[in-house]
């Protein structure tokens, strides 16, 4: 009998102990509702927020930008042919914003780093600065081995040496001519 009572003392025990963790999660708080807005918060509210955030919402993307947005996506899929030509149709569809268009160059730059053309990826970055002057490159992309170096070179004003022009053909010295 004694082995039975110190048996449902530890039953009680650790029945008492578990009661007494949840009690400790528990709070008798009651839960937070937010209330609707009143007239009031509603009139203080920023209209430029309101109306900023009315037109992200209803303002649909133009077909340049959904195509700069898809070029940038098979870019990210690796499926460069695709990304350049949707960059390319964004670029041709006349992107509104500089910074979209610096952003197509950008990328399109990438795509040709990659595939070994330095000069036309010189030639996109270079798009990319005409089009955005204030346009840079993230640390990441700037770190990058084969664009990171061609972009600083271009970005510190570095251009390409005008070929040399052609130095006209000597003529032939005269040969004294025999006077016998």
């Amino acid at each position: 009998m004694a082995a039975l009572t110190t048996h449902s003392l530890l039953r009680t025990g650790s029945l008492f102990a578990v009661a007494l963790l949840c009690g400790a999660c528990a709070t008798n708080k009651p839960p937070v509702v937010e209330a609707p807005p009143t007239q009031e918060s509603r009139e203080t509210a920023s209209p430029a927020k309101s109306a900023a955030s009315q037109n992200i919402e209803t303002a649909p993307l133009s077909k340049a930008q959904q195509d700069l947005a898809a070029g940038v996506a098979r870019y990210e899929d690796g499926n460069y042919k695709l990304a350049a030509r949707l960059l390319q149709d964004a670029l041709n569809q006349g992107l509104e914003l500089t910074a979209e268009q610096a952003r197509a160059h950008k990328y399109l730059a990438f795509i040709h780093c990659v595939g070994s053309r330095q000069n036309l990826c010189r030639d996109e970055f270079r798009k990319a600065l005409e089009a955005d002057p204030a346009f840079d490159l993230s640390p990441a992309e700037a770190g990058h081995p084969i664009w990171g170096p061609i972009f600083r070179k271009l970005k510190a004003g570095d251009k390409p040496a005008p070929k040399p022009a052609a130095k006209p053909a000597k003529k032939p010295a005269k040969k004294p001519v025999d006077q016998n």
